[in-house]
């Protein structure tokens, strides 16, 4: 379940990066209430997964699906290049998050666990 925070979480990341660019510096009411909507699920989704998993992997995680995620909505969306070394280091980041997931122990053994914190 951990995992599946931090990914939600970070797809909140990608909201309120986006949003923020549409609130006009907070001048406009609707932008402005989803941006800061999706700043406090994105944190507290990525707090939930702290229960669970290494703070390093999943802040790397976490923010690198926001990072990527951005800049894929920025391109699809929003007009920014689609040059094809920006899609390489997509992919490179996109790639090393999930050799971090790979190579993460499993959440009922990580050192951060509520059960070993306990102990």
């Amino acid at each position: 379940m951990a995992w599946i925070y931090v990914v939600i979480g970070g797809l909140m990341d990608v909201g309120w990066a986006t949003g923020l660019a549409m609130t006009d510096g907070f001048t406009k009411l609707v932008p402005s209430l989803l941006t800061l909507t999706c700043i406090v699920l994105s944190f507290y989704l990525y707090a939930l997964s702290l229960k669970n998993l290494p703070v390093g992997t999943a802040y790397a995680v976490f923010t690198g699906i926001g990072a990527a995620g951005t800049v894929i909505v920025g391109m699809l969306f929003l007009g920014e290049p689609k040059d094809a070394l920006r899609l390489l280091f997509i992919a490179l980041l996109v790639g090393g998050l999930l050799g971090l997931k790979l190579v993460t122990p499993k959440e009922e053994s990580t050192p951060t666990s509520k059960s070993q914190r306990e102990a």
